[in-house]
């Protein structure tokens, strides 16, 4: 067992690092009070090979692992992880192309996004299906050598500026989850119409918006696996994403820490900084350890399924844990702020904001628990190690 990163790890690590620092952190309060998208930012970072970066090398891409996007994610996160966001939705569309699509699929859709800067959106949640993914409505019938699809997917990261959609949709809605399919759309063909930008309590900076699909004719080639695969390609992917969204939380959260140490630091009362007072230095401490614990779990997710092992419980572990550290700390730092955290010239305020975000998207907390009970419920003893 060793925790040591490699020197090409710690050379990734060193380039996200400057990179946050140089060109996200800066940036940052403008793209929140603005909501502008950060492409320009995203052109250098896809420049930097900061972007896509687990397509692999058959398909021009780095094919790096996702502990190795661990690291970026982590990085960027601390920066904002608004932006953050809007470089790493990239990853959750082509999960299901790098998990079950066929060579010719691969070449179509994964080598592009490694020869220009282009986006993708990963099309799930419905307005009334979110958590209960099997209570998707968007039908997809099959017309000759085509699906027609019909339906609107809601609250779609880069729905705005991306190149095409990764979709799951109801071929047979008797069957349930075993019902449904998925496909590659691009975002101009005809009958596709997006809703406006939301605006959103926090990582403003993040595209959101609905898409609705009106008679959008699909080819058949571009269906990922066969009908009926799309429920079980949509879950598999968040087993490759769910580690770099916890990441992300725990670059948001050491930077809530790392704030609100330098403010309890400056900051006296009683004649001493408030650091010194066990009320503080307590709250510091849960920080620390929460947020070291939240890393490892990330790690640990991200190890296994480079390894090509199974990391769903893990995955579901790290992602719950991470977002509600988030969650915490952030709150946390805004109490150690006092009336300072509450005000927008303060950066611990939109760290508050835009960690909420962490407990409800890619499954929310509860749905993390719900997987990590089945998994508990469905294992045998021994095989929970």
């Amino acid at each position: 067992m060793d925790f040591l990163l490699s020197e090409e790890q710690s050379q990734i690590q060193r380039l996200a690092r400057d990179f946050a620092e140089r060109e996200v952190a800066p940036k940052s309060a403008y793209h929140d009070q603005t909501g502008e998208f950060p492409r320009d930012i995203c052109e250098k970072a896809w420049q930097a090979g900061l972007m896509n970066t687990h397509i692999p090398e058959e398909f021009g891409g780095a094919g790096l692992g996702v502990l190795e996007g661990c690291l970026v994610a982590e990085e960027i996160g601390a920066a904002c992880t608004g932006i953050g966001t809007a470089m790493e939705a990239n990853n959750l569309a082509e999960a299901p192309i790098i998990v079950a699509g066929s060579k010719n699929q691969k070449e179509r859709f994964l080598t592009p996004m490694t020869e220009s800067l282009k986006f993708a959106a990963y099309c799930v949640t419905e307005p009334q299906a979110g958590s209960d993914v099997s209570n998707i409505k968007t039908t997809a019938r099959k017309v000759g050598d085509d699906y027609v699809l019909n339906g609107q997917k809601m609250w779609i990261t880069n729905a705005g500026v991306a190149d095409w959609f990764y979709v799951l949709a109801a071929t047979d809605s008797n069957l349930g989850n075993k019902g449904m399919s998925a496909f590659i759309v691009d975002s101009k063909a005809d009958g596709i119409s997006l809703g406006k930008k939301e605006k959103n309590m926090g990582q403003c900076a993040s595209d959101t918006r609905a898409i609705t699909f009106e008679d959008v004719r699909v080819s058949a080639a571009d269906m990922l696996g066969k009908e009926g695969d799309g429920f079980k390609i949509s879950m598999s992917a968040f087993d490759h994403t769910r580690p770099l969204v916890a990441a992300a939380a725990v670059g948001l959260a050491r930077a809530a820490m790392q704030h609100a140490i330098e403010y309890a630091s400056q900051r006296y009362t009683f004649g001493q900084p408030i650091a010194n007072h066990q009320a503080i230095s307590f709250m510091l401490a849960d920080m620390d350890k929460n947020i070291e614990a939240a890393r490892l779990l990330s790690w640990k997710a991200a190890w296994l399924i480079d390894k090509g092992l199974r990391n769903t419980r893990e995955a579901a572990i790290a992602k719950a844990f991470a977002a509600d550290t988030a969650m915490q700390v952030a709150v946390d730092a805004v109490q150690i702020f006092g009336g300072y955290g509450y005000s927008k010239e303060y950066p611990v305020e939109k760290l508050m904001r835009d960690a909420k975000i962490f407990q409800i998207y890619e499954g929310t907390s509860q749905i993390q628990r719900l997987i990590i009970s089945r998994q508990l419920n469905s294992a045998p003893a021994k095989a929970r190690v």
